[in-house]
């Protein structure tokens, strides 16, 4: 039987899908082996460092972009239809509970889902993990629990900081570009601000971080090849933790609905 071209195209979908899959159910064990270690505590402090406080000038710089965006979008969607009272609100609940998280979830999985890859991986093709074990020492409790953990909980607390950064920005824009008062801006906010748009924004970005550190982990960890190898695993981290990041959006967002 010949294969046509559509046929050699499917195969290669399913065959991908089915890897995909694989490195998915790899992914989950390798998560809960990380997470029943405790980690070496200067180790962590230094990872908690690294992904929150070195990060946050990108995050604040991306979240005032997010805060411009929101506005324009707001305004263009919903502008002629409510008017300008209530973009504040409606700029705040895009921001946390959509915008903010993703925008900042994607950032993160480019800046410390690639360097974790390759610096892992780098241990990995150069026989530095293979030591620790020679030394019996666990290289899952030195190197790879201690950045899921610091993924895991510093990604919220940037999430925050940017929450605030596109807050001002969109308030700064509205005032001086679209003539709305600052207070009528704020006022907006308060009035329609909901509990629940925190939390799924919290929740998103608790998840998006520990996603982006795993799956740089988990490619660095299992490099092979040298070089080239190390290249390969840090392009399949970032990919892999954008996709990820934008199939949890679905899912958390449908849990808050």
């Amino acid at each position: 039987m010949i294969r046509t071209k559509i046929d050699n195209f499917a195969v290669e979908i399913g065959e991908q899908f089915l890897r995909g899959m694989a490195d998915f159910g790899a992914m989950g064990r390798f998560l809960v082996h990380s997470l029943l270690r405790l980690p070496k505590l200067s180790t962590f402090f230094q990872q908690m460092m690294f992904t929150g406080v070195k990060s946050l000038p990108i995050v604040v710089l991306a979240s005032i972009f997010t805060g411009f965006i929101a506005t324009w979008q707001v305004k263009y969607l919903a502008g002629n239809m409510i008017g300008l009272q209530y973009l504040g609100a409606m700029v705040l609940k895009v921001v946390l509970s959509e915008l903010g998280p993703t925008l900042i979830g994607l950032v993160l999985a480019g800046r410390i889902g690639a360097k974790v890859a390759a610096e892992v991986g780098t241990m990995r093709v150069t026989e530095q993990i293979d030591a620790m074990v020679c030394l019996s020492l666990d290289p899952v409790k030195y190197i790879i629990t201690p950045r899921i953990l610091a993924g895991f909980l510093m990604t919220p607390i940037l999430f925050i900081y940017g929450v605030f950064a596109a807050v001002v920005s969109s308030q700064l824009l509205a005032t001086f570009a679209l003539h709305l008062n600052a207070g009528i801006f704020y006022n907006s906010m308060r009035l329609m601000y909901s509990n629940s748009d925190l939390f799924m924004g919290l929740t998103k970005s608790f998840t998006f971080g520990g996603i982006t550190a795993l799956t740089g982990c988990y490619y660095g960890f299992f490099t092979t090849g040298g070089a080239v190898g190390v290249g390969k695993s840090t392009r399949n981290a970032v990919v892999s933790a954008s996709i990820l990041i934008l199939v949890a959006n679905l899912f958390i967002s449908n849990l808050f609905m």
